[in-house]
């Protein structure tokens, strides 16, 4: 079954255990494709700062997932372990830093081809172009918009909160296909 939304995919963490996406149901999440030793690595900082102030004003309504990456220039040489001890000793990074991954080519993951296929990037290319990519996921758990790595953290605040003011889509109830009781044939009197 092709996927069809964030919800249909297992990532692993840092520890290589799956996570299953299904628990971000009806939040705003941005994906980033991240390096430690990258020109673009000081986003992390404007990630956290944006992950702290809008978890303040809207609880577990928003998350940022980012995912390590040595596919541009090997920016992103270490161990799964290295690259979370990285992440909080210089940035103080508390979103969740999954498992190191492909995000183009045979061996993408993939959350990534299914992100690139969503939503095309500058001049309609589908492929990553390098670290720190952003993919802003709405509630209904599909692709809202994409950001190049030139985009700064801090200019994304808006449409993420145009995303969080979007009300989360109904879960489905269950429903019984069992036909309505026909009026009973008692005879009267």
């Amino acid at each position: 079954m092709a996927a069809k939304t964030l919800y249909d995919f297992k990532p692993l963490d840092k520890a290589g255990n799956e996570v299953d996406l299904a628990k971000y149901q009806g939040k705003v999440v941005l994906i980033v494709n991240t390096a430690s030793k990258c020109g673009f690595t000081p986003q992390y900082g404007g990630l956290e700062k944006l992950y702290k102030d809008l978890r303040a004003k809207h609880g577990e309504e928003f998350e940022i997932l980012g995912f390590p990456c040595n596919q541009f220039g090997a920016q992103e040489p270490g161990s799964n372990d290295d690259i979370q001890s990285f992440c909080l000793v210089n940035y103080g990074v508390s979103f969740p830093i999954f498992s190191k991954i492909d995000v183009n080519g045979d061996s993408a993951a993939p959350l990534y081809t299914w992100l690139k296929e969503q939503k095309s990037g500058l001049l309609g290319l589908k492929r990553i172009k390098w670290n720190f990519e952003k993919f802003l996921i709405g509630r209904d758990g599909h692709v809202v918009e994409r950001w190049a790595s030139t985009t700064k953290p801090e200019s994304l605040e808006k449409p993420i909160l145009e995303a969080l003011a979007k009300k989360a889509p109904e879960a489905p109830t269950a429903t019984t296909d069992a036909p309505a009781a026909a009026p009973s044939a008692t005879p009267t009197a």
